[in-house]
C-alpha cells in the first residue's frame, strides 16, 4: 500500500503506529462484502470479530472524496469519528457510499489476492450477501517504511 498522509496524517500515523508495535501481525480480514454498493474486503481486527480495535478512536479525514475506486484503501468504523485499526481495501469500483470513510491510501501490488479472496465469496453471516471470506487471508507481519 501507498499511504497519504498529506490527505489523512492522523488515520496513516496511527496504522504506522500499531503496525510499529505488531499489532496487525497475525490478523485475518473478518468480512468481505459482496455487493456492488459495497465490494471491500475489510481487515484490522485482532479479535476477527469486526468489534475490536485499539484502546482509543480519532477523527474522520478527508471526508470530502467520496470515490472508492478499485485499489482505495479507507477506515472502517462504527460511526463519525470512531476511527481505530479497522481498514477495508476496495476491489470493484464503488461510485458512492452513503457515509464518506477516511481514504489513506492505495493498493500498490497484491489486488491479485484480494480479487482470489473476493471470487471465493462470503459465508453470509451478516446478510446481503456478506460475511467472513470463505478464502481466509491473514496478515502475518505489517511493516512500513518512508519513502
Amino acid at each position: 500500500m501507498r499511504l497519504d498522509a498529506a490527505k489523512a496524517p492522523c488515520t496513516v500515523n496511527s496504522l504506522m503506529y500499531l503496525a510499529g508495535r505488531t499489532f496487525y501481525d497475525g490478523t485475518s480480514c473478518h468480512r468481505l462484502g459482496t455487493s456492488p454498493q459495497l465490494s471491500v474486503l475489510q481487515c484490522g481486527d485482532p479479535t476477527g470479530t469486526g468489534s475490536g480495535g485499539p484502546s482509543y478512536r480519532f477523527a474522520d479525514e478527508n471526508k470530502r472524496d467520496t470515490s472508492y475506486k478499485r485499489g482505495t484503501v479507507a477506515m472502517a468504523n462504527a460511526g463519525a469519528d470512531s476511527n481505530g485499526s479497522q481498514f477495508f481495501i476496495v476491489y470493484k469500483d464503488i461510485p458512492k457510499l452513503s457515509t464518506p470513510y477516511t481514504i489513506f491510501g492505495t493498493v500498490t501490488s497484491g489486488m491479485d489476492i484480494v480479487d482470489r479472496v473476493a471470487a471465493a465469496g462470503a459465508t453470509n453471516d451478516v446478510g446481503n450477501g456478506d460475511g467472513r471470506p470463505k478464502q481466509k487471508i491473514t496478515f502475518r507481519e505489517v511493516r512500513t517504511a518512508q519513502d
